[in-house]
């Protein structure tokens, strides 16, 4: 009653615009920090604002929030892939026993094998974004022997960059060979990262075997993968003609840049 009482005497229209309604709150309760900061919101009325003020006897001040304030929800441990506990814990110990094979393969069979679907392909997709791509291929293969498992492109296709990315070139071979025995045909990023992955191996001639397996590819043709090679060929400008021949027949209006040719010795 006290509250309402002064609240009646207050006249707003006496107080800086900038404060609005809430600078009585501030002046009546001038010892609360955050009553302080009320002070300092934008003007909005009180039956307007996001955050309702209730008066309930003297000395109580409630606040009721309508909207997300921003702080996390949940545990910690749910991002945004939603890991759960038990792949999260899955994930640990893989990365700790990954230099001892007999426990790793022990505790694979113990943990790994009784994870549900969406936590072993949660397990795949963290340990292939950490770059453990060693460990991403084993729990790919326990993955294949799920009565659930279809065969899947853009599994491959992430295993596969993953592998090119690290230099893995004969485990990158391998998967690809089983990704073709699945009939499955990766994107043009895929083999973009592929053929980039064996140019940088130093191995032009499997490069120009992936170039020859996309050239087989129901997708239409793409850029990349042609610039890719026709940059990293340089070197082998017997490869690089044959490439850039097929390029011209296929992209007709766009140009190529042609290096002088005491650069690389030929003449």
């Amino acid at each position: 009653m006290a509250i309402r009482a002064a609240l009646s005497r207050v006249k707003i229209a006496s107080f800086p615009s900038c404060s609005s309604p809430f600078i009585l709150v501030q002046i009546i309760f001038p010892a609360s920090a955050l009553q302080r900061q009320i002070c300092l919101l934008p003007r909005l009325s009180l039956i307007d604002s996001p955050v309702a003020l209730s008066v309930e006897g003297a000395g109580d001040l409630g606040l009721r929030r309508h909207y997300h304030d921003g702080r996390p929800r949940g545990p910690l441990w749910r991002g945004k892939k939603m890991i759960g506990k038990e792949a999260l814990f899955v994930i640990l110990g893989l990365k700790r026993f990954k230099d001892d094979d007999e426990k790793l393969e022990k505790f694979i069979k113990t943990h790994v094998l009784r994870l549900l679907k969406m936590d072993k392909i949660a397990v795949l997709t963290e340990l292939e974004r950490q770059g453990e791509v060693d460990l991403a291929v084993k729990i790919f293969h326990v993955i294949k022997k799920e009565d659930w498992y279809k065969p899947d492109v853009y599994m491959y296709k992430d295993l596969i960059v993953s592998l090119a990315k690290s230099k893995k070139m004969e485990a990158t071979m391998e998967m690809w060979e089983s990704m073709r025995k699945e009939k499955l045909f990766p994107d043009f990023r895929t083999y973009a990262e592929v053929i980039r992955g064996f140019l940088r191996f130093g191995s032009p001639a499997d490069a120009m075997n992936i170039y020859e397996d996309m050239k087989k590819s129901p997708d239409p043709p793409e850029e990349l993968p042609f610039r890719i090679l026709l940059k990293g060929l340089l070197p082998h400008p017997l490869l690089r003609n044959q490439v850039k021949q097929d390029f011209e027949e296929l992209f007709p209006e766009k140009n190529i840049y042609d290096p002088p040719e005491e650069i690389f010795g030929m003449k």
